[in-house]
């Protein structure tokens, strides 16, 4: 992640105990849970409006999540996006608070390791407009960007990953040609 200000870790009223959102086989929680903790945390209006909003860069604030999962509040200035990634092994999910995101994403599974550079098949692009109150889980290896394409409107939205990201995997894209540049680890985004 890149941003103007720093991270910061605040525990949310939207957060509930791991206990109470955790299954009983202690596995973590599942994208669906993690779809109902984004949509509860992103009703909180109060958190929502406590976000710094940046004109240039991306913002953000590190949230306590279920079960030890990871979450984040991101506020996205006109015109930003993320580029094409996928978050590795983790599970997650993203609701959109306010303002209206963009995800464009593959709906094919795609090899793990061992490639650079992958031809995509026709049929497999997906694109959705997520405007306030809608989001999406994901299952692990989910490749998609995510972007905010308003002119003049901020949006904000909420992210949990299961378990905390491991890593993010960047890929640049060419038409039909997906080539992966680069794969960071948690010290390079928080």
């Amino acid at each position: 992640m890149s941003a103007s200000a720093a991270p910061v870790s605040v525990p949310t009223s939207a957060s509930v105990p791991a206990s109470a959102s955790v299954p009983a086989s202690a596995s973590g929680p599942t994208a669906a849970e993690l779809l109902a903790f984004v949509r509860r945390t992103a009703a909180d209006a109060g958190l929502i409006a406590s976000l710094p909003l940046d004109p240039e860069g991306r913002t953000w604030i590190r949230l306590d999540g279920p079960g030890g999962s990871e979450a984040w509040l991101i506020g996205w200035p006109p015109g930003t996006g993320t580029g094409w990634h996928d978050h590795a092994d983790s599970i997650g999910a993203f609701l959109t608070a306010s303002g209206t995101l963009k995800e464009h994403s593959l709906a094919a599974r795609l090899p793990t390791d061992g490639w650079k550079t992958l031809e995509l098949t026709e049929g497999i692009d997906r694109s959705r407009e997520l405007t306030p109150g809608q989001g999406r889980a994901f299952g692990r290896h989910h490749v998609h960007e995510v972007l905010n394409e308003s002119a003049d409107e901020h949006a904000v939205s909420v992210h949990a990953y299961y378990p905390p990201l491991p890593q993010i995997r960047r890929y640049s894209r060419t038409d039909a040609v997906l080539r992966l540049e680069q794969t960071e680890s948690p010290e390079d985004w928080q």
